[in-house]
């Protein structure tokens, strides 16, 4: 086991690595200059001099990543108009646009994503595994039918039409906030909306996942050898057949992080929370490559230790997968 998770730590670190090459290479590397994609026509010749030797383009590509690599881990110094400004590791770059560093503005931002993110997960996988196990149970009858329709036409809404109608008509949520503006009570009363819409809406897909893994494993023989023994019903879903569920379960939900992360983009812009999705989009509306590149390389550090968690949290959902 131990073998296991070492191999699934260098894996995922190798991962990361990659991420930060490949986007190195998108934003940096292509043939389009990124100083004029990062301040546009108002730069003047010498601030162009400026961002291009503080982001050494003026160096060989090669030794623009190993500089780029190394202020992750020593920090880097960058000429703002004409002052220096350091960036403490791990620094992953300095918007000139914002003037300030990258890591910074995601420092502000990312808790505001992992609060709606976090509080969402604590919502739809309780209720979209109970609500499935409980259409399991009653496969066949109106409670089940009622069910599956019900998260099927949920699913079939896009979200951020269902984030608009909470928005606009369930006024009487708190407003959202986040917590050096309003203090830890209303940031937390703040957090119910987006948290609630996100969560539930998310529920409906893990009741059906929930609902399709918990009717195979009752059907399966350990169930009904348990039953045979005659251990109570009750007891035969929760301890057999719940894990049993769980185990694909923790693979989906390891995958559609990625999704939730997706989907807290439309919550942070409708509810109007600065988080890391917004500062993603706004980065995109002014060209601000070195922002662009610090959220896709905290995006993808995000998953890649979000789905090495679940790695690991299979090996105890899964003893065969010890050996493997």
């Amino acid at each position: 086991m131990v073998f296991y998770i070492a191999r699934r730590i260098v894996s995922a670190l190798s991962v990361i690595l990659v991420t930060l090459v490949a986007s190195f290479a998108l934003f940096y590397l292509a043939p389009s200059d990124p100083v004029h994609a990062i301040c546009g026509a108002r730069c003047t010749p010498t601030e162009v001099a400026q961002i291009t030797h503080s982001l050494h383009l003026d160096d060989p590509k090669s030794v623009q990543v190993v500089h780029y690599v190394e202020g992750l881990f020593v920090g880097q110094s960058y000429n703002d108009d004409g002052s220096n400004v350091e960036c403490s590791a791990p620094c992953l770059g300095f918007s000139y646009t914002l003037d300030q560093p990258v890591t910074d503005l995601i420092g502000n931002a990312l808790p505001i994503t992992v609060c709606i993110v976090l509080g969402a997960v604590l919502i739809f996988l309780p209720v979209g595994i109970g609500s499935g196990v409980i259409a399991a149970r009653n496969r066949g009858k109106a409670l089940d039918r009622i069910m599956v329709v019900g998260t099927q036409g949920l699913s079939s809404i896009p979200y951020f039409i269902v984030a608009l109608i909470v928005a606009l008509y369930f006024t009487f949520l708190p407003e959202a906030g986040w917590f050096t503006q309003n203090g830890p009570g209303k940031w937390v009363l703040g957090l119910i909306g987006p948290c609630l819409t996100l969560g539930f809406f998310n529920s409906a897909t893990y009741t059906r996942y929930s609902r399709a893994a918990m009717i195979e494993s009752l059907t399966e023989d350990y169930t009904r050898t348990a039953r045979a023994k005659g251990i109570s019903d009750r007891r035969v879903v929760l301890k057999h057949a719940l894990r049993a569920t769980l185990t694909p379960i923790a693979t989906i939900f390891g995958l559609d992080l990625a999704f939730q992360l997706a989907g807290s983009i439309f919550t942070e812009q409708i509810f109007g929370l600065n988080g890391l999705g917004v500062i993603t989009l706004r980065a995109f509306g002014q060209s601000d490559l070195p922002v662009l590149m610090g959220t896709t390389i905290v995006g993808a550090t995000f998953l890649v230790v979000a789905n090495l968690i679940v790695d690991i949290v299979y090996t105890f959902l899964d003893p065969r997968v010890r050996l493997s």
